[in-house]
């Protein structure tokens, strides 16, 4: 009888042990966003039709780094501090997201891109290497096909070209639910105005529902060097549908991050920032 019990305990000893381990895995949580270094100057910038927060730190080749939707430019706390040693790094937050304002206009990723394009011209940036994540990744081709002279390279994540790109069961997803629950909580702290969430974030659902939506034409005309990143268990935007953006995109360079999500800026930041450095090197 003893050892009947002490073998039933072994075994749920096992169960939990498996269970402890599939719970840890990086790919299935989102981590804390990282406390972000101290800014060199920072401020609210007239762009188009909104005040849009900027930050800049370090000095050398610019980098400038795009959030994804309902996000901000805080999410970059490990990439910021380990490129400002040797680069001059730039974060903003999107219109209507963190800081930034939103007007009358509906959300579009060609405004959004202006609103870059116009950020850089403020801050008399030439041109800059653009590192965009999900919906700043999307910025960034867009920057790619009308802006081509603003960019030294691109480095896409999590991006997606069409809106059948993206998983149709995202929204069920426990990782990014949790994300869209801290993105709202981010909100509230920081939003000039912060009791808006929930009418901020319906207008970028319907964004989503229809955009983007360009043409494989449209992609093949892309000029500068692109390089197309994607977690390997990404909750949000497929493989395939990444693959054949490397195929349409002249040049482009895929990669896929290991064990690693949507979310793989937070949940490897050596790696990801290694990936970034293996771009700038065109490796």
């Amino acid at each position: 009888m003893r050892g009947n019990v002490i073998a039933i305990l072994t075994f749920f000893s096992m169960l939990l042990a498996v269970a402890g381990a599939q719970s840890a895995e990086r790919w299935a949580e989102l981590p804390a966003f990282p406390s972000i270094p101290v800014a060199k100057t920072s401020g609210m910038a007239d762009v188009n039709d909104i005040k849009m927060y900027y930050a800049e730190y370090g000095e050398g080749e610019p980098i400038l780094f795009i959030h994804g939707g309902l996000g901000n430019a805080d999410v970059w706390g490990h990439q910021v501090a380990d490129f400002a040693k040797d680069h001059l790094v730039i974060v903003a937050d999107s219109r209507g997201h963190g800081r930034s304002t939103r007007s009358r206009q509906p959300f579009g990723y060609d405004l959004m891109t202006s609103d870059y394009v116009a950020l850089l011209d403020y801050l008399k940036i030439d041109k800059v290497t653009l590192v965009g994540w999900s919906d700043g990744g999307i910025i960034g081709i867009d920057m790619a096909m009308k802006h081509p002279e603003k960019l030294s390279r691109v480095v896409a994540q999590a991006a997606n070209v069409t809106t059948d790109g993206v998983k149709d069961d995202v929204l069920k997803n426990k990782t990014f639910r949790h994300y869209i629950e801290v993105a709202g909580d981010q909100y509230r702290k920081l939003s000039p105005t912060p009791t808006e969430y929930e009418a901020f974030s319906r207008k970028m659902f319907e964004m989503w529902a229809t955009q983007p939506a360009w043409t494989a034409a449209e992609l093949a005309k892309i000029s500068v060097p692109v390089t197309l990143a994607i977690g390997d268990h990404d909750e949000a935007v497929k493989l395939d549908h990444t693959e054949m953006m490397a195929k349409d995109i002249p040049g482009a360079k895929l990669v896929i991050l290991k064990d690693a999500s949507h979310f793989a800026m937070l949940q490897d930041p050596i790696g990801y920032d290694a990936m970034i450095r293996d771009a700038m090197a065109g490796r």
